[in-house]
């Protein structure tokens, strides 16, 4: 058997019906019991985005923000949404906001633990589901299994599939700029800034990830006002063929659910463990609060810049979708196989001549950041595996990252999709079983942290009080938040 039909059949296996069926129910089940946090505190979510600062150890609330939402909005938003259209048609798009929605809850569970059981490693904060897979369940080589997962996913098969798309998008404009050129650029910039550690990847997705979005979302609002006509029919086709009310795209309905799901996790990561990692790194007073801050990542990730995606290419009609069976329902793009080219093409439908340039550098923001954010987990899961001895490993890691980056640059695009499907799915498989099992201290932390702000008190987190065991460090933080208060701080 080839390469490529093996990395299928496994990715198959992995992202079968049970893992969707998983992703969706624990969505569901952590929204029910965090009584619907997505929804109830959204002004707290935006709030805390600016409270925690940062220290010698920790990154603050917007630098850990930033960080993980540089990790979630990759090609993923891009290309990961065209994939999902062109296997699930138009109602891909709305699983994907299913997914997001219901994804918050499972995005603050994963958050609060991650920061609940933190350690201090290398003078920086670590944590993430190895950390509270050991400490909260007990389990140790199940906190080893994620943590070979982790390095193997985002230090290996992951960076691959944004190099490549970095390396596609600008090709296609640029043809001077083959892959390798492309490859060696990219991972030349890469090491620059990862040698620089934590506190350089948090500044340096501080500056470049809000201007990234906000950029990528004034474009997809231009789109639409030059194509206001055709929104209404837009949202009718999306939700129709969502549900199955949709002549067309009737016989896919499973596989708009199933892609839908499948491409939202890629993108916005909500329970696949990574965007805890980045929440550990904070230097906050309470748990719940970086884990609100999480949870409305997921929502800037999948709301705002999926949709970007989904609506130009959806308005403009540059889309593809396969019937299952070899042929296709729609073939708007002969021979145009899923990938950023569809929303270049769809922006120079009304942008003549731009949409090529803003598409290949938008990705490039939207990748290089992603790859920025898989060094720094990658980095949290070799700390958690060999301690005060990680720096050295570290390093090693980290050159192994860069070759990965350049060789995935220059191989083939189904490929890297493919390999990169197989570990997201082994680290939600395991992520999301664990914080189910950890769902008691994750709901904890919510109440602590809604009782302190109704008394208005200085929030400070004790695990003491909530007889959290395992939480040395947050001894430590309790009592230098303590003191700060008490000194009127």
């Amino acid at each position: 058997m080839e390469l490529q039909a093996l990395v299928d059949k496994i990715s198959g296996y992995v992202w079968s019906a049970p893992l969707v069926i998983l992703c969706l129910g624990a969505g569901i089940y952590f929204s029910i019991r965090t009584r619907f946090l997505q929804v109830r505190l959204i002004k707290d979510m935006v709030g805390q985005l600016f409270k925690g600062q940062s220290s010698k150890r920790g990154v603050s609330s917007f630098q850990g923000f930033a960080m993980a939402l540089g990790g979630r909005v990759g090609t993923g938003n891009i290309a990961g949404v065209a994939t999902a259209i062109s296997v699930g048609g138009p109602g891909a798009l709305f699983w994907m906001w299913m997914i997001a929605f219901l994804g918050a809850g499972s995005a603050y569970i994963e958050s609060a633990l991650a920061q609940v059981w933190k350690e201090e490693i290398g003078g920086v904060y670590r944590g993430g589901p190895s950390y509270y897979i050991e400490k909260g369940l007990g389990q140790k080589w199940y906190a080893v299994v994620f943590a070979v997962i982790t390095i193997l996913s985002c230090g290996i098969l992951l960076p691959g599939i944004q190099a490549n798309s970095i390396a596609v998008a600008f090709h296609n404009v640029y043809k001077p700029m083959t892959p390798a050129v492309t490859g060696i650029a990219v991972t030349a910039l890469l090491g620059l800034i990862i040698f620089g550690g934590v506190k350089r990847i948090g500044k340096a997705a501080e500056l470049l990830v809000p201007f990234m979005a906000v950029g990528y979302v004034l474009m997809a609002i231009i789109v639409i006002i030059l194509d206001i006509k055709r929104l209404p029919g837009m949202f009718a086709l999306v939700v129709s063929s969502a549900l199955g009310l949709n002549a067309a795209f009737g016989g896919i309905v499973g596989s708009a659910i199933a892609w839908g799901v499948k491409r939202g996790i890629f993108s916005n990561e909500a329970g696949q463990g990574t965007g805890a990692q980045a929440a550990a790194a904070a230097e906050v007073a309470h748990p719940a609060q970086q884990g609100l801050v999480q949870a409305f990542s997921v929502y800037v990730d999948t709301l705002f810049v999926c949709s970007a995606t989904g609506f130009m290419i959806l308005l403009t009609g540059t889309y593809n979708v396969a019937d299952g069976k070899g042929g296709y329902i729609v073939n708007n793009l002969p021979g145009v196989e899923a990938s950023p080219v569809w929303t270049q093409a769809g922006i120079n439908t009304l942008l003549r001549g731009f949409g090529g340039h803003f598409v290949a550098v938008a990705l490039f923001f939207f990748a290089f950041t992603t790859l920025m954010a898989y060094a720094f987990y990658t980095e949290s899961n070799v700390a958690y595996l060999f301690k005060k001895k990680s720096v050295p490993m570290i390093q090693v890691a980290r050159v192994f990252m860069l070759v990965m980056t350049f060789y995935g640059a220059i191989r083939t695009t189904q490929l890297a999709w493919g390999l990169g499907d197989i570990g997201v799915g082994l680290m939600a498989w395991l992520n999301i079983i664990a914080i189910l099992l950890l769902t008691k201290v994750g709901l904890a932390t919510l109440k602590d942290y809604e009782e302190q702000r109704r008394s208005g008190k200085f929030i400070c987190f004790d695990p003491k009080k909530l007889n959290i065991p395992g939480t040395e460090l947050w001894e430590t933080i309790h009592c230098r938040y303590r003191e700060e208060r008490e000194k009127g701080a």
